[in-house]
């Protein structure tokens, strides 16, 4: 499911104010009951900060928060590269060792996953009973704040000087459409393209039966993201370049 970082009149600010007005995330559309999978990482669109978010030049760290469709997560973007060029996936706390961002992050109570990419952060929540992302908005915005005032190093240097190459990243993806994702939903006459590979960020592309379907970011996280995790685990973010509000039966309506 591709979602984009809002016009910024939209977009929640986690900057001084006491409480920052976060907007709350649209009802998505109903695609089954879920609870019993394993929590997992969603397809996200990210905003460079060079687009006109902040304003030019500013000394001050500027984070601007926008909550998904579906409230389980909520992406901060930040006026400062984090990962220039990369992303990482920090599942739990131990995968955080020796990454001064992403341990201070897992300090709070309800951050369950941290996804870092370019300039921004991609936190799921554990709570998936709330939506209001207000009081934790604040404790991330002032967590990501002070690992930047410190200087003390963001990534750690092992996770940094381990990753593959874009070559690599992209034979492995590759295949495992090939051989996998492709043969699995080809039965719904469906397919998977791979579009781009940038650092060890993937993006691709749902076409025939899963353009437009209503299951498509179910199955995303069930199958694909699984899979290419499992075939490339340093692979970071995973963006989805899909209008699925083309076809007969749009996933937005």
């Amino acid at each position: 499911m591709k979602q984009e970082v809002e016009p910024e009149s939209s977009v929640a600010e986690v900057e001084k104010s006491p409480a920052p007005e976060v907007s709350q995330p649209d009802p998505e559309p109903e695609t089954g009951d879920v609870s019993n999978f394993p929590p997992v990482r969603s397809v996200l669109q990210i905003a460079s900060i060079s687009e006109g978010i902040f304003p030019k030049d500013s000394d001050e760290v500027l984070i601007k928060a926008q909550p998904s469709p579906t409230g389980d997560q909520c992406l901060f973007t930040v006026n400062r590269p984090l990962m220039k060029g990369h992303s990482w996936y920090f599942s739990d706390f131990e995968s955080a060792a020796e990454s001064p961002l992403a341990e201070a992050l897992f300090c709070l109570d309800d951050v369950e996953t941290v996804l870092v990419c370019e300039s921004t952060v991609t936190i799921t929540r554990k709570d998936k009973t709330l939506v209001d992302w207000v009081p934790l908005a604040k404790e991330i915005g002032a967590a990501i704040r002070e690992v930047l005032m410190a200087d003390n190093g963001l990534i750690a240097e092992k996770i940094i000087s381990g990753l593959p190459s874009e070559e690599e990243i992209r034979e492995g993806i590759q295949n495992v459409i090939d051989t996998e994702v492709n043969p699995g939903v080809a039965g719904h006459g469906g397919n998977i393209s791979l579009l781009a590979i940038k650092g060890n960020s993937v993006t691709i592309q749902m076409g025939g039966g899963c353009q437009g379907c209503s299951a498509a970011d179910l199955t995303l996280k069930q199958g694909i993201h699984t899979s290419f995790r499992k075939a490339v685990p340093k692979v970071g973010a995973i963006f989805d370049e899909t209008d699925h509000t083309a076809g007969l039966n749009p996933y937005f309506s």
